[in-house]
Order: structure tokens, then sequence, then C-alpha cells
């Protein structure tokens, strides 16, 4: 009872419910930094960003037991990442589901790769196809995204033996649109690059397989054994399990690490960019790219798959084919500094500051 008294003051006034399952990473910095940005008028509830299998299938059941009820009269819309199963919530709960309901797509399961594909992982995107269903609106961080769940949907369903639903991408196509994630870049934007010493390269991303670490670490171990030099800094989230190429690398390039883990100091994050020359994605899975943009924003070249959303960020001489041509081009890059190219990106289009304004528009409904 204490519990609903505290929900009850706290939503007081609110007029925006946002959920987030999966509080970790770009799911969190985004509800952080809408919190920071609407103050008053937003009530949060989000859950660890822990056993993302097990928040997919289960986090609707247990907000509904927990998010007070009846939702206060003030509260008319509600954010959520795609995350949650919004149709379960809105069975569960009426008086959510008479909410105008946003949904944000940080990611989509029809085009995720499988290491094994299982016919229980099928739920994960047919459940994101349920709340599109139900959602008044969806938000993707990237017209690649969009472009990509809103084509997969008809041969994702073949998955299914019979019962196929139909025209389901005419029902919610009209109500998507792309809204480009808020990063917060620092203030000082220009850094020249030392060109003295050996090629410093990054690899900012999660510690997980659908980063593809085997592709990039294979490639440094073949720069390493032509006798090219190089430093090398690993950041990114790591996990209680994680490929067993870390291990392996971790010793055969012992003498080129300079960072290796996640850091915690953004003070000190922005520092490595700001040292690093290269940062690169051998990734398989891509939908936006928080860390890719932070770094070009420091001066580091990017050097990313021609696939993905890539090139719809970074212009073609970021993007390369195959391994082959990012072993190619890291050899060159390492053996003459001087020929990493100067690019030129619309951070603008990225910036919190900028985009700020169109989240508040479609929060509050201001048409």
């Amino acid at each position: 009872v204490c519990i609903m008294n505290v929900f009850s003051e706290a939503m007081r006034g609110a007029s925006i419910l946002m959920i987030e399952p999966f509080y970790t990473g770009s799911h969190k910095a985004l509800i952080d930094t809408l919190n920071e940005r609407l103050k008053e008028k937003v009530w949060t509830v989000t859950m660890k960003g822990k056993k993302w299998p097990w928040r997919a299938r289960t986090a609707a059941l247990h907000l509904a037991q927990t998010i007070v009820a009846p939702i206060p009269p003030s509260v008319n819309t509600l954010f959520a990442s795609s995350v949650l199963n919004l149709a379960e919530l809105c069975a569960l709960r009426s008086d959510i589901a008479k909410l105008r309901k946003v949904l944000y797509f940080h990611e989509n399961q029809l085009i995720y790769p499988r290491q094994q594909q299982k016919e229980r992982d099928f739920q994960y995107g047919y459940n994101q196809i349920l709340s599109c269903l139900v959602a008044d609106k969806i938000l993707f961080n990237s017209e690649f995204n969009r472009k990509s769940f809103l084509s997969s949907m008809k041969s994702f369903l073949k998955l299914m033996p019979d019962y196929r639903p139909k025209n389901l991408e005419q029902q919610i196509e009209p109500k998507t649109q792309v809204l480009y994630f808020p990063v917060k870049f620092p203030k000082e934007r220009f850094i020249e690059k030392c060109t003295q010493g050996p090629l410093h390269i990054l690899w900012p991303h999660r510690w997980e397989h659908d980063k593809n670490p085997e592709d990039f670490f294979r490639t440094l171990f073949a720069l390493k054994e032509d006798n090219i030099p190089f430093k090398l800094s690993v950041l990114g989230e790591c996990y209680d399990e994680q490929p067993d190429i870390f291990k392996e690398a971790k010793i055969k390039l012992r003498e080129e690490i300079i960072n290796w883990g996640f850091v915690e100091s953004r003070e000190r994050y922005w520092h490595i960019l700001e040292s690093a020359d290269i940062v690169v994605s051998t990734s398989k899975h891509e939908f936006f790219g928080v860390a890719m943009l932070e770094a070009a924003f420091k001066n580091c070249f990017p050097l990313c798959p021609n696939a993905l959303v890539y090139p719809e960020i970074f212009p073609n001489v970021c993007l390369y084919r195959n391994n082959d041509q990012l072993f190619s081009q890291l050899s060159a890059y390492a053996k003459d500094k001087h020929s990493i190219p100067r690019i030129d990106i619309d951070f603008e289009k990225y910036n919190c500051e900028t985009l700020l304004s169109e989240y508040k528009k479609i929060l509050f409904n201001h048409q």
C-alpha cells in the first residue's frame, strides 16, 4: 500500500508515463535524457538492464502488477521501448490501454542475427509486431531500422506454419516515423590527431556476438602477424557471458592493448576517443550506432561495413565491403597516418539539442 501511495505522489502532475524494461546502454541514455529535459512532466518506470530475453518475454506482467492503478487522469501518453510487449500490457491494464501510446525502436528483432535459430526466438519479433498494432505512434532511430522492419514482416511471418496474418505492413507503416537517437555530444568538437606513433585503433561496442568481435580481432591478429604496429582500445559494455575471442585477443594482443573494458567515467571515455585515430565496426546488427558517432565527433575516422545503418550516416569513404578491404585500409593507415581521410558529417542531425523539440512535439502530441 505504501508503494502505491509513493507512486501516486510521484505521478501527480505528470502527463507522460515512460517505461523502459531494459534500462541500460542507449535505452538508459534515452530515458535519462528525456527525464532530464522534461522533468516533472514525466513519470518513469524502469527495470534492470539485464537478461534481455526475459525482459522481452515477461516485463508486461510485472509492470501491470507494479504500476499504480488507476493511472492518474493527468497522464495521457505512454512512451516505451519495443522491448516491452505493449499488447500484453494493454490487455492486462485497460487504464493504460486508453493512453496515447508511443513506441520507440532502438532495434528490431525481425532481422536479428541469431547464432542458432530456435522456434521460441520467433516470439521476440512477433511481440514487436503486436506492439506496433496497438501503438498510436511508432518511432525508429534510423530509416534503416524502419525499412528493414516493415520490409521483413512478410518473410518473418512465413515462419508460421499456417494461419498467417495479412496486410500488417499496410496497417503499421502509416504510424511510423524516423526520429534519430539524441546524442549528447560534448562542447569541444575538433581535435587535431597526433600523426606520430603507432595507429590507435578503437572498438567501443558491446561485447556480444552480434557486434561480430571475431572478424575484428582476426583482422588485428593478421596485422600483428605482418609486423604492422598499432595500439588498441577495446571499450563497450561487458557481460558475464562474452564471446571466447575476447580471452584470446587479450593474450595475443597484450603488447598492443592500452585500454580494455568498459569505462565508467565519461570524461575518461571522451579522452580515449580523442587519442584514437580509427574507430572500427564489424557489426552484423546495428540500427544506429551511438559509439561510432561519438568517436567520429572526436575526429576518429570510422571504418564500417557497407551495410546496416552505416551508409545512412557515414560517407562512402568510411565503408568497406569485406574483411580483406578492412585489413588493407587499416594496414595503409598504420603505415601512413597522414593518409587517413578527412570527412564531413552533419552531427547536428543527431544532436540532443537539435532533436529535443521534435521529441517534445511527439510526446506532448503537438501537431
